[in-house]
């Protein structure tokens, strides 16, 4: 019998991509607070916080595997996350626009009944396109920026923003789902 698996986030993006994959889950988002994890550099800010998600979330479960991520975007070695407000939204994206970006996500797997914890992570390097200032607050007002980091969505309205990317697609929606499925069959998992 496969084991539970519980995903630590309210993230539609995770949870979409989680059922794409076929999988049997609950959802039982983290309260951490994440602001706690601003001081570290980008790649060991998304390990540690995919980390302490999984972690916060596995004392609430039993016999479970225990799913976190933390997504972020690294423009010239300057984290960009959620955007606070329209403002904010315009600025991240008149930044990334016309230029490359990486999409870094911290992925982190516990087995409750061990507690034995993987975590990994995957980068994806954006290129988006030169866009207008009249485009970009077109995309702004659609809503889509306000809950992602970078202020855009690949897998929505903000995928004609995108050029190319080089690496993970589902990096960039914000799960790889790849290198989940190589830490699940490492779990005895086996997604396929």
């Amino acid at each position: 019998m496969l084991p539970k698996l519980v995903l630590a986030s309210s993230s539609p993006r995770r949870e979409m991509l989680l059922k794409q994959m076929g999988l049997d889950f609950t959802i039982v988002p983290s309260k951490i607070n994440e602001k706690e994890f601003d001081y570290l550099g980008p790649l060991n800010m998304v390990n540690e916080l995919a980390r302490a998600k999984a972690e916060d979330v596995a004392r609430l479960v039993e016999d479970t595997i225990v799913i976190a991520a933390d997504t972020i975007v690294v423009y010239k070695g300057e984290k960009l996350g959620k955007p606070v407000d329209t403002d904010d939204a315009f600025e991240m994206l008149k930044r990334l626009q016309g230029d490359n970006h990486t999409v870094i996500t911290g992925i982190a797997v516990i087995s409750t009944n061990d507690f034995k914890t993987i975590v990994d992570n995957e980068k994806t390097l954006v290129y988006m396109r030169n866009l207008d200032d009249s485009e970009i607050k077109n995309y702004i007002a659609s809503g889509e920026a306000m809950d992602k980091a970078g202020s855009y969505g690949i897998q929505g309205l903000g995928g004609i923003l995108v050029n190319r990317i080089d690496g993970s697609y589902f990096n960039v929606v914000g799960l790889p789902i790849h290198k989940l499925a190589l830490i699940l069959k490492g779990l005895a998992v086996n997604v396929l």
